[in-house]
């Protein structure tokens, strides 16, 4: 059945881009079709925090977005990191940053409008998407060595190493930094590890002086064969299950995990119309059925896509200004063109977990891999053809639409765990206030 696309505005500057690159009125290709209406970013869950991780070669770039509530003096962050930080491969960045990796890769509710059965079927056409667009300080105490340290914006920051875990655990306590109790055997694998940690507070004083009220995100830059996130800290004494959303930017493919699995999110699906305004319980739900029929044991994909390009766009893509800031595409091209060929942009993979200590007992461990699949989390209105039928093709489509009806009803059921007959009763509901009084 055809669909008649919803129209929306396309920006002067995105039509002077699309001509620049010879996509408009030149080659054609069926596009989803489908307008974006919803979107379900990481603000729709508690206690969630951000990690963009720009990864090429050996050279790992990592911003991290603060969830910490509460006064910026209390705030406090131990990191283990692979090797030692120098000064000028830590930054203090704009929160707008992470805001849009979010809005770009946010899962998203699109609506069809069924055009009438009896019409000639016309194919919609749009431009083609191109396939990827174009120490001195050292000072020891209980086995610990401040290897540096440096005042970069509102952050007071120490590159720690340590001889062993309980002299650490104490000396962070003395410190003023807030260690959860019990931390002392998570923080030894570490050091067994030969990790060094990255500590960091709020300087209140130059907070003030900066005029900042909030925390921006921290950015870490270091060369390891290591591409990992340490999770396992963050889980000791943690208030229940935690939520991660972790955006990995390379120049190859799709990232997933090797020592969990990582699952794609159920995608494609016709929900019913009453979804659009309920978007944001839809897809809390959805998330929570997923990790609960996983058993809380894996990471799920909820986009994987080319940043030069999106359809339908949840946000504008990244500009490159912004990528570069990310830590993306700053690397001189490889010598090996089969690497990265010429036209591919860098590829954005979101990745979302619901952890704790008891279900994830490893941190994170990453591998690129050369698949450029596109893939996001999308889910479908389809609106129904509304006319009086003058063609037995219309007749037939009237008759299947109690049908389609009811699959959706139960493929929202499936995914969402919701009651089937509270699902029932709210289409009936609509039905109702749809008739003529």
């Amino acid at each position: 059945m055809a669909v008649r696309q919803k129209e929306f505005p396309v920006s002067r500057k995105t039509l002077a881009l699309l001509a620049s690159l010879g996509l408009i009125g030149t080659r054609s290709l069926l596009s989803f079709c489908g307008f974006y209406v919803a979107k379900a970013d990481s603000k729709l869950f508690n206690q969630a925090s951000r990690v963009a991780i720009a990864r090429d070669g050996d050279k790992t770039v990592l911003t991290m977005a603060n969830d910490f509530e509460g006064e910026p003096r209390d705030f406090a962050v131990v990191i283990p990191v692979p090797t030692f930080i120098e000064r000028k491969a830590i930054q203090v960045l704009d929160m707008a940053l992470l805001d849009h990796l979010d809005a770009f890769s946010a899962p998203r509710l699109v609506e069809y409008f069924d055009e009438d059965p009896c019409a000639p079927r016309v194919m919609r056409m749009t431009a083609a998407a191109p396939a990827g667009m174009p120490q001195d300080l050292a000072t020891k105490r209980k086995g610990v060595t401040i290897e540096a340290q440096y005042t970069v914006g509102e952050y007071d920051i120490l590159i720690l190493s340590a001889a062993e875990s309980a002299g650490l655990e104490v000396w962070l306590k003395e410190n003023g930094y807030k260690i959860p109790t019990g931390a002392g055997a998570v923080l030894g694998s570490y050091i067994k590890q030969g990790m060094h940690f990255f500590v960091a507070r709020v300087n209140v004083k130059e907070q003030a002086k900066l005029g900042y009220t909030f925390l921006r995100p921290l950015q870490v830059s270091y060369i390891s064969p290591k591409f990992m996130l340490p999770i396992r800290l963050g889980t000791v004494n943690a208030k229940g299950p935690q939520e991660l959303f972790i955006y990995t930017l390379t120049p190859k493919g799709r990232v997933e995990t090797t020592n969990y699995r990582t699952v794609r999110l159920a995608t494609g699906m016709d929900v019913p119309l009453f979804v659009k305004g309920e978007f944001k319980d839809f897809y809390k739900a959805l998330f929570s059925e997923a990790v609960q029929k996983e058993d809380m044991r894996a990471i799920f994909l909820e986009y994987a896509w080319d940043t030069g390009w999106c359809d339908p766009c949840a946000a504008e893509p990244l500009s490159a200004d912004e990528l570069t800031k990310l830590g993306a595409g700053t690397s001189p091209a490889p010598a090996n063109p089969a690497y990265r060929p010429a036209g591919q942009g860098t590829f954005l993979t979101r990745l979302h977990v619901r952890y704790d200590a008891a279900h994830f007992p490893e941190d994170l461990v990453f591998q690129e891999t050369g698949d450029r699949q596109n893939f996001q989390g999308r889910y479908v209105l389809r609106h129904p053809w509304t006319g009086a039928p003058s063609c037995e093709a219309a007749k037939d489509y009237l008759r299947g639409l109690p049908n389609r009806e009811e699959k959706e009803a139960e493929g929202l059921a499936s995914l969402t765990g919701w009651d089937i007959a509270a699902i029932r009763a709210k289409l009936k509901t609509a039905e109702i206030s749809k008739e003529p009084k």
